[in-house]
């Protein structure tokens, strides 16, 4: 037997009994500490006490324990070198060959409501990342454990060579540094937040794996899917899939692009995305009028979409849901009757997402990664109220055109730029997305529009550099607009609006997405 000794000391003890027993069988000495060795004596596990190694208490209520030579050169002395071997003989300090170590739960003490200051500076564990550094670095002679899952293949290895594998004491050691990097990423995140540093000069991030995906957004790229650790709420990664085959990197994207386009209202609403723009937006009394709207707003790219509702799918909605092809529906629940019906199309992905709604705010930055680097920024919730615009041209909206230039403001927001959205009668009826120039934009939304864009509401993300924008719409019939403003040739579109009879709202907001 290689593995002599071992230091268990874990905060969540999920099968470290059974472990520990194990061990015993096998031979091995267990060191352990505080509530652990209490655990494991309470089940008749033999162990040694931490202050039976160290010679020294523990003190400061826990604080210090295990932060001590005889535990550190146990872990750190080099099994080949022949003066470290040495200096443990004339010191009396034996190798420690095995550590099952995780730390003090931070993350769920954060997650707390009502957590304190002191709750949290209380749960950052010093001891613990300290022994599985100092195990992970010796990797060579010492095999460190920071995950439950792992424990049935270093028994079976232990019990099979007498010891562990090198393949697998590397592959440990680069999880326990991975692991204490998110932890510190997560303590360093919760610091800087409350000094109100939010953009410091080292930025550092930690995900959790959700899944692996089949591939990216194209099958020649690798892919996964990681959480953020906290403040997941109302988000994809919160999402219960209920129905359907495995979500894809394309699906994600588009889900989290349609549910952040459904959680702009208020009002019973359905948004239908496609390669995360949305092809069809509607509001309604109800969610199967939502969803009517919404359909009708392009029955042609509907097709193959992600649709996201705010409120629960009834059978009524489920029935019209059913009759197109559909890759994703996402919403806050689905009533019995419902699921039967969606649940016939063996392939469809059900999402439920029970916090869902205008609460669920982000609480992290945007991040979007450049070769060479990342951009980081807030993400863009900024909302506008009809109190917030400025006319600018001699005609008011009416209340009609005001109710959907707000929708269509709410639309454009989420829009590929150059983008403009056209609405009527609560519904999207044309969205031009992604062009080099700003009129080209308007031309699609126009021409998808066609006889329903007479009457109709143009939103703009941007502002207009030249009134050329304002002639196609005039030509078509629009007789409102909502753009930001701030060109100097803004006076050109507004005496465009006046010749025409157009009415047009400045909302000093921009709302580029790249």
């Amino acid at each position: 037997m290689s593995v002599k000794k071992a230091l268990i000391s874990v905060s969540d003890k999920t099968g470290v009994v059974e472990l520990a027993r194990q061990l015993n069988e096998l031979g091995v000495e267990i060191i352990s500490t505080g509530g652990t060795a209490s655990l494991l004596k309470q089940e008749g596990v033999p162990v040694i006490g931490i202050s039976e190694v160290t010679g020294f208490p523990e003190i400061l209520d826990g604080r210090v324990k295990t932060l001590h030579p005889n535990i550190h050169s146990g872990l750190l002395a080099v099994r080949a070198d022949e003066a470290h071997r040495k200096q443990l003989e004339e010191l009396n300090i034996q190798p420690i060959d095995l550590v099952i170590v995780n730390l003090y739960p931070f993350k769920q003490t954060i997650s707390k409501p009502d957590v304190t200051y002191a709750d949290a500076i209380e749960n950052i564990d010093i001891g613990g990342p300290t022994m599985l550094r100092s195990a992970a670095k010796n990797h060579q002679d010492v095999t460190v454990v920071v995950d439950a899952a792992d424990y049935a293949t270093i028994i079976a290895e232990i019990k099979d060579a007498g010891d562990t594998t090198l393949e697998t004491r590397r592959r440990l050691a680069a999880k326990v540094f991975r692991h204490t990097a998110a932890y510190d990423a997560i303590i360093s995140r919760y610091l800087s937040e409350q000094v109100g540093e939010l953009m410091p000069e080292s930025y550092t991030v930690t995900y959790e794996k959700a899944q692996d995906l089949r591939y990216g957004e194209n099958p020649h790229q690798r892919a996964a899917f990681y959480r953020q650790p906290l403040g997941n709420e109302g988000t994809i990664s919160s999402a219960e899939q209920l129905h359907g085959k495995e979500l894809s990197y394309n699906n994600i994207n588009d889900a989290d692009a349609a549910l952040a386009i459904v959680n702009e209202f208020t009002e019973p609403a359905v948004v239908a995305v496609k390669h995360m723009n949305p092809c069809g937006v509607g509001i309604g009394a109800t969610i199967k009028e939502a969803y009517e709207k919404a359909y009708a707003a392009d029955p042609v790219s509907i097709f193959g979409g992600i649709v996201a509702a705010n409120r629960p799918i009834d059978e009524a909605t489920a029935l019209l849901l059913k009759e197109t092809f559909l890759e994703i529906i996402v919403a806050p629940d689905f009533t019995p009757e419902a699921l039967a019906v969606l649940q016939e199309k063996k392939n469809l992905r059900l999402l439920r997402l029970s916090t869902q709604g205008s609460a669920a705010v982000p609480t992290s930055f945007k991040l979007t990664t450049v070769a060479g680097g990342a951009l980081v920024q807030d993400f863009d919730t900024k909302q506008i109220e009809a109190s917030d615009l400025k006319v600018v041209t001699e005609r008011q909206p009416s209340e009609e055109e005001l109710k959907q230039l707000l929708f269509a403001w709410k639309v454009v927001k989420h829009v590929k730029s150059n983008a403009i959205v056209l609405a009527n009668n609560n519904m999207t009826v044309g969205v031009g997305a992604g062009q080099m120039n700003r009129v080209g934009s308007a031309k699609i939304a126009i021409e998808q529009a066609g006889e329903l864009a007479k009457g109709a509401a143009l939103a703009s993300d941007a502002f207009f550099p030249m009134p050329d924008t304002v002639e196609a719409a005039a030509k078509a019939g629009i007789t409102a607009i909502i753009q930001p403003g701030g060109s100097v040739r803004d006076q050109e579109s507004i005496d465009a609006c006046n010749r025409h009879g157009i009415a047009m709202v400045f909302t000093s907001v921009r709302h580029f997405k790249h």
